[in-house]
């Protein structure tokens, strides 16, 4: 016991927070900045300094702790005492108790997926509370979560969910040995998890989802996906996922299908408009001025007359000071949202344009490109149509149409030569499933939503019964 205790000490030597107690022989140790030392007086003080009993034997049956776990190696002990736990050392038998100090953050609204409808609340940096979201929802034995220690340093607590009955058991198989295989020094948040997971993946597209709303989590396990948990990160990964996951959110299925099917309608002509407008704009001009009207034409010659740049670099250059904008504006405080934006929109955008620096059909073209592109709240998926917005431009700037038509066939090929865990982003599309493209870019009503997708299961199709009403 002694030898135990001066190894702690040792190890621990710089660390102010190490507490270490003796009660009748019996050694009490736990780090003050993770455990409550109101839980380590009701659950171990108590009730060793009122007892009598001191041997090995009977030091379980003592300790009043929820959740005690005996140590069988010494590896453990640092483990247990960074987790919010405190050990119990008497002669040769060490217990772990968990005593976490409640540090975490209250279960708040989605910040970054906010919705008018369906629930509020949002996961947070607890994996307990979060897994607790999650079984709150669904209520069945077959809903399966293991646990991983990742990280050399950090010891992080990583948890798989997935539903056994309807999930795939290759795909579920595959995860587990990507989690097995990680080695690594630390892991700080489920980013870290998505890069390591998408490994060598050279597309521009996620193809592991990030959400912070646990009705999203258990509605795609409901689908047959799998759902990761990492503890300090308040996002969970969802895998597989598809091209249309991004385009259509979750919350359309709390609304009725004929008034969301005219929105879908509206965010895929807007994914057209956000990537094709600066491309179409510069392909007019330059190579195929006899597509428009006449009057129109002399009158986009009359504002780029003083301009100094070709319209390509003109597109390109306020196409990057609004990408400059824009992480700006994700990056500062939201206090400062409004300054930004009187800045780059009003005083930047009309002084460009009295200056003669850029043509007042570019601002409109730049403005009409970014409204449409604010449709979609996906930060990752945001970033993956900026490469491909460049691609249409510099191709369009090249060849005009015939570079659009270049550029159309090189974006569906890399859509349809993506995966996401062995299967296909573009599905879909590419291969066609009319219940699922029906699910999603033409939802109907949820009465009749009766199959799940067999892209994403092989064991269990039914989701809902007949309905006799």
């Amino acid at each position: 016991m002694n030898k135990i205790v001066e190894r702690l000490q040792k190890e621990f030597f710089d660390s102010s927070d190490l507490i270490i107690k003796t009660v009748n022989n019996i050694y009490i140790i736990y780090l003050e900045s993770v455990s409550s030392s109101d839980r380590i007086n009701d659950y171990v003080l108590k009730e060793l300094s009122l007892t009598n009993k001191k041997n090995g034997h009977n030091l379980e049956s003592l300790i009043a702790g929820p959740n005690t776990t005996k140590i069988q190696k010494y590896d453990q002990l640092e483990f247990y005492l960074g987790n919010g736990f405190v050990l119990i050392i008497y002669e040769n038998d060490a217990y772990a108790v968990e005593v976490k100090a409640d540090i975490n953050r209250s279960i708040t609204t989605p910040e970054t997926q906010p919705a008018i409808y369906g629930p509020k609340d949002a996961f947070n940096e607890n994996i307990q509370n979060n897994l607790g979201l999650i079984k709150r929802r669904i209520k069945s034995n077959t809903l399966i979560n293991e646990d991983f220690i990742i990280g050399r340093k950090t010891k992080t607590k990583v948890s798989i969910l997935y539903l056994n009955d309807i999930a795939e058991e290759a795909t579920v198989k595959k995860v587990k040995q990507q989690l097995k295989s990680i080695d690594i020094d630390g892991i700080i948040d489920s980013g870290n998890i998505h890069q390591l997971l998408e490994k060598n993946n050279k597309s521009p597209f996620p193809t592991i989802r990030s959400t912070e709303r646990p009705d999203y989590a258990s509605a795609n396990l409901l689908e047959g996906r799998i759902v990761i948990l990492v503890d300090t990160s308040p996002f969970a990964l969802v895998l597989p996922v598809f091209f249309v996951d991004y385009i259509n959110p979750q919350v359309d299925q709390y609304s009725k299908s004929l008034n969301i099917n005219f929105l879908k309608v509206i965010r895929l002509a807007c994914l057209i408009l956000t990537i094709l407008v600066p491309a179409l704009y510069i392909a007019i001009i330059n190579y195929n001025p006899e597509v428009i009207p006449l009057n129109l034409l002399v009158n986009f010659a009359t504002q780029r007359d003083g301009v100094p740049f070709p319209a390509a670099v003109e597109a390109i250059i306020m196409l990057l000071i609004c990408e400059v904008l824009r992480e700006s504006d994700i990056r500062f405080p939201s206090s400062y949202g409004s300054s930004i934006s009187i800045l780059g929109a009003l005083i930047l955008g009309e002084s460009a344009v009295t200056a003669g620096i850029v043509s007042p059909i570019m601002i409109i073209v730049v403005a009409l490109t970014f409204i449409t592109s604010l449709i979609f709240t996906e930060l990752e998926f945001i970033n993956s149509i900026r490469h491909f917005r460049f691609l249409f431009l510099l191709a369009a700037a090249f060849f005009g149409l015939f570079g659009l038509v270049i550029a159309g066939v090189i974006f569906l090929t890399h859509l349809c030569n993506t995966s996401s865990y062995d299967k296909p982003f573009s599905y879909p599309l590419a291969p066609f499933d009319l219940n699922y493209f029906r699910k999603e870019l033409f939802q109907k009503p949820k009465i009749k939503d009766r199959l799940r997708s067999k892209m994403l299961t092989n064991k269990n199709y039914v989701s809902q019964g007949e309905n006799k009403i």
